[in-house]
Parts: structure tokens; sequence; C-alpha cells
């Protein structure tokens, strides 16, 4: 099929307003991360592939999910917290969203976003969905493994192992907690960061 250089330019055209959307989006995406609030930790050592972290007492948001597979549980419990903060609350009021996204990993997962820091939990409108429960987490020592790209359930199975087997290796004893952290809005492409942390034992001879 041959096609005209009339058609030809109005292929180049579309392509390129193509192009400068999806670069837009991922300016806007790198910009607006910057200005975000980020779960409050101090690092405390750093490992060949992996590090520990003290993280500080913090409020979040939270709802319990039926499933435990990622992206069915990812999706539902994004939606459900995503309104919340959006304004599906009594008072309809807008919250700041919070980085990163946090995920239990096990039988049954729980999502969690983090309450800005300026928000005290009487403050907090109520949800229109009852299954939204507020929760104060506790200080606690994590270690934590990193890796890019997009998540899923064999790449989040596969650093959980590789985290499981460092901490064997450097005698470092986890209480089975695991959790994963998403950093990245679901239209980011680039410079995707994603975390496998578990709960550890503290103090620590070697840190």
């Amino acid at each position: 099929m041959k096609f005209t250089a009339a058609t030809m330019k109005v292929i180049f055209i579309i392509i390129g307003v193509i192009l400068t959307v999806i670069i837009a989006v991922q300016i806007f995406g790198f910009f607006s991360q910057r200005g975000i609030q980020k779960y409050p930790y101090k690092t405390v050592e750093v490992y060949d592939n992996f590090e520990v972290r003290e993280y500080e007492p913090t409020l979040f948001t939270s709802v319990k999910l039926t499933s435990s597979d990622y992206k069915t549980a990812s999706s539902q419990g994004f939606s459900i917290l995503a309104g919340y903060i959006f304004g599906g609350n009594e008072s309809e009021e807008k919250i700041a969203m919070t980085s990163p996204v946090s995920m239990s990993i096990g039988d049954s997962v729980t999502m969690m976003f983090m309450v800005p820091k300026e928000i005290k939990k009487e403050d907090l409108p109520k949800p229109n969905q009852s299954n939204i429960v507020f929760k104060e987490e506790p200080a606690k020592t994590m270690a934590a493994i990193s890796f890019s790209g997009w998540a899923n359930d064999n790449k989040i199975k596969s650093f959980k192992d590789k985290l499981t087997l460092a901490l064997e290796k450097h005698g470092i004893v986890h209480q089975k907690r695991f959790y994963f952290f998403g950093y990245n809005a679901p239209y980011e492409v680039f410079n995707r960061l994603n975390e496998v942390l578990v709960e550890i034992e503290a103090p620590h001879d070697s840190y």
C-alpha cells in the first residue's frame, strides 16, 4: 500500500503528538514525585544488595484484601484507597498522595497509604467505605532490597527469596513479616522503583 505525501505528513504529526503526550506525562510524573511525602526512615547499614533501615512511627490508611495475587490486589486496593483520599469520604476532603504504596506479602494482603505528617488520626474524615481502617504503625527496623521495572508476583517472590538468603548469609534474623513498596504512579514508565522489605530483629551486633 502506497501512502501519499499528505497521508505521510498526517501520520508523522499523529506520531509526534503521541510522543509529546508520553514525554509530558513522564515529566509530570517525575516532578510530582519530587514534592511527595515519603515514609520516613534512617539508613542504618548498607550491604551488597540490601540495606537495613529504621522507620519512624507513622499513620496509614489501610484496606485488607481477599486476593493475594499482586495484580488483582494492587488494582483493588489502590482503587479503594485512592477513592478515599481523592474525596470519597464524609466531608469530600482531598488528602495528598504519599509514597510508597505499601502491601503486605502473605496469604492475605493489606494495602496502605501513608497519611501526610501534618494530619492527625482524629482529624481524618470518615471513609465512605467501611473496610478502610486507620493504622498507626510503630517504629520498626526493616531490611530492604530494590528492583526496577514493573512488579509482578514472580519478581516479588524472586526478590523476597534473594533478601531472605542475604539475611541468612549475614546472620540477621527476620520476623517473617514481608512487604512490597511501590514508588511510582501507574502511568510512569521510566525510573520505576520497587522494594521488598521484611521486619528484622533489632538491635543486631553487626550494625
